[in-house]
């Protein structure tokens, strides 16, 4: 776009600094510094080269813009406002009430045009990543000669705090890798943190580390218009790498007790400070939230931009309907998110006659089915595909086209076995749970793909942040986690999970499936599938199991439900509950044998999901874990904490209170307890108890 009038130009970048002001001082709380320092950079990205459509957030091929600062939303709240977003001034004014649609930190769902969710820091840049890998992904897959029809940008503003953060590193690193040409971030460097300056902690070259990562680096006055319209002007041509613009800023601009202070970032000017900011840019001091009617005009010309850019898509989507009609109404399917028809028709069906398998290989027995038939279906592990079993064979590695190997390996063939470029499925994580996990969160945000990523349960612990950004925000996607449980065996406790189940399922959102055997994992595939509202975490063996005799037993359908009675007493009304999880229920079946014979009925309940079993109508949940039976016992080896909510205050818990040891698997389940008589000795201890009471 030609050049604007630079008084107009001032005018408007201090329009965005005193609404973000406004905003703090009316809350009496944020972070008003940022804002202020940042606005040079907002305006230019937001009104000469962010393609949106305020009217309709959601158009597909829109840029995607994420402010990974999130405690500086009092920005991005004022430019959703100003540009015409369904945001009113009055929500401004509510920011960080209860209700309101300005919580203190951006949150994906909650406000208009907000794309992910963002606050603990470095977290918005590692999803911006996995936004620009989906549009990758998707342009590689569905455009044609003629017909692009995914063509757009991430773009990023971050904060030194980003930058320090060690998501943000891992991500970067891949970024670099796979050379992210559309993916531009915009960093903030005011060298000022929460709690001082940057001398004191921070004093790295981060364009340095960027540029040894295979970015773009520019350095340009941040404070400048035409710097900074500049930059990002030959950072969208740089279209084969990631591109930084290190943006020098002064957080606090204008207000002349606070600027480049620290004093400017966790809390408000302060009403005295604030006026004296408006007097140095020449504003009037005593009306709060005033609006230029100039201004608002210049920003709020974004929407008729945004209905001829949506419009012009929308032609361009005909014409490409009309040259491909089959691929482009697969691409619709996928915008839209929803499966092919019978996506699961072909699912793998298990018998006791497939002899033992670990639930991770029947997970990958499941991935190769729904690879097939879902194409956009993609995903990788932090370098453990072949202990995973999550490679997806033949679908191809997603790299950059560019992309060259030394070795073994080919440079034009990767390890699934398909052609590298960005239309591969397999994404090669390389050994950054963290970044992983925030990039998928990313990709599913972006629409279009149904995002995996594996690793040991015991190194979910490395993706916890992310875990719960993506429960928060209500992410669609898959965690698949391997190794389970301390049957693992000779690796020891550092990598034995104990705690991380009960942890995990003490996350709002967050489902956790732990299935029994190879046709349960099966069903929590199903489950992971279509489960829209949060992440699934996927919790699988390594050892070998048995596959339960479903013409014995009831279809392994009850997994959707959270909790079913795998197999009932015998002769009458249960006495007892065997109520178990994953490897568990094998036991808890054969203890069942034991206790019938010794003439206690009991009942074997298979608990894969406690979110899917709470979910379920209290008539459901009774009818399988009656009231009146006081006698339970649970069966998981993990910590105990939180299955008095199932046993109650009169049942046992066989559970790990310890970390794990080092010796061959058995062995550990063993020595833990694990073990028919162990479980029967504790049932009928138990159920003496009870009936004695």
């Amino acid at each position: 776009m030609t050049t604007r009038d630079p008084a107009l130009d001032e005018l408007c970048v201090n329009t965005i600094r005193t609404l973000a002001i406004d905003t703090v001082e009316k809350a009496n709380s944020g972070h008003p510094g940022m804002p202020m320092g940042a606005a040079t950079m907002a305006y230019v990205l937001w009104t000469r080269h962010l393609r949106h459509h305020p009217s309709n957030p959601h158009w597909f091929d829109r840029d995607r813009f994420v402010l990974s600062a999130g405690h500086a939303s009092a920005l991005l709240y004022s430019l959703l406002f100003l540009t015409g977003y369904d945001l009113s001034l009055d929500d401004l004014k509510s920011f960080r009430q209860w209700g309101s649609r300005t919580p203190g930190h951006p949150e994906n769902g909650h406000t208009s045009g907000v794309e992910v969710t963002t606050g603990p820091l470095g977290q918005g840049f590692a999803n911006a990543v996995g936004l620009a890998m989906a549009e990758r992904w998707l342009a590689a897959t569905y455009n044609r000669p003629g017909h692009d029809i995914v063509d757009h940008y991430t773009y990023v503003i971050a904060s030194d705090g980003d930058m320090m953060e060690g998501v943000s590193a891992e991500a970067a690193s891949m970024a670099g890798d796979l050379r992210l040409g559309r993916l531009i971030v915009l960093y903030d460097s005011n060298r000022v943190t929460l709690s001082g300056t940057t001398d004191v902690s921070f004093t790295e070259n981060v364009g340095g580390r960027f540029g040894a990562q295979g970015w773009h680096v520019q350095h340009v006055d941040g404070m400048s218009v035409e710097d900074m319209d500049a930059a990002l002007t030959e950072a969208r041509q740089m279209t084969s790498r990631p591109s930084l613009i290190v943006a020098s800023t002064h957080i606090g601009f204008g207000s002349p007790n606070k600027h480049d202070s620290f004093h400017a970032h966790g809390e408000p000017l302060g009403a005295d400070e604030a006026r004296l900011a408006k007097r140095a840019y020449g504003w009037p001091e005593d009306q709060p939230f005033f609006l230029p009617e100039t201004a608002l005009a210049e920003f709020r010309s974004a929407e008729s931009r945004g209905v001829d850019l949506e419009n012009g898509w929308l032609r361009a989507v005909a014409g490409y309907q009309a040259a491909h009609p089959e691929v482009a109404a697969e691409f619709a399917r996928v915008v839209a998110g929803e499966l092919p028809s019978q996506w699961d028709a072909t699912l793998p069906v298990f018998t006791p006659k497939d002899g033992e398998l670990s639930t991770r290989v029947a997970g990958g027995k499941a991935i190769e089915r729904i690879s097939a038939a879902v194409s956009n279906f993609i995903g990788g592990s932090a370098d453990l595909d072949p202990s995973t079993m999550t490679m997806m064979k033949d679908l191809g590695d997603f790299q950059s086209p560019d992309f060259s190997t030394t070795g073994e390996v080919p440079p034009t063939q990767g390890m699934s076995g398909g052609v590298l470029g960005y239309a591969g499925r397999n994404i090669h994580f390389g050994i950054r749970e963290h970044a992983m996990t925030a990039i998928i969160t990313g990709m599913a945000h972006h629409g279009g793909v149904i995002p995996f990523g594996a690793t040991f349960l015991t190194f979910s612990d490395y993706m916890r942040p992310s875990v719960r950004l993506a429960a928060l925000s209500k992410a669609h996607v898959i965690y698949v986690w391997t190794h389970d449980s301390i049957a693992l065996g000779e690796d020891g406790p550092t990598h034995q999970p104990v705690e991380q189940i009960a942890s995990l399922r003490a996350m709002p959102n967050m489902t956790v499936l732990r299935p029994a055997d190879a046709t349960e994992t099966v069903e929590a595939w199903r489950v992971a599938m279509t489960h829209k509202t949060g992440p699934v975490g996927l919790i699988l063996t390594r050892q070998k199991l048995p596959v339960l005799d479903r013409t014995a037993l009831p279809p392994a359908s009850g997994v959707a439900m959270g909790a079913y009675v795998l197999r009932d007493a015998a002769g009458g009304a249960p006495e007892l509950l065997l109520i178990a999880t994953g490897s568990e229920v094998t036991l808890a079946l054969s203890a069942q044998a034991t206790l019938t014979t010794d003439g206690i009925r009991c009942r074997v309940v298979s608990m894969p999901s406690w979110e899917l079993f709470e979910a379920q109508s209290q008539s459901y949940r009774d009818s399988v874990l009656p009231p009146a039976i006081r006698a339970r016992v649970s069966i998981e080896a993990a910590s105990p904490f939180g299955w008095e909510r199932y046993v109650g205050l009169d049942g046992a818990i066989i559970g790990v209170n310890r970390f794990g040891a080092s010796a061959p698997g058995p062995t550990v389940m063993k020595e833990f307890g694990f073990t028919v008589e162990h479980v029967v000795a504790v049932a009928k201890s138990l159920y003496a108890k009870t009936r004695n009471v």
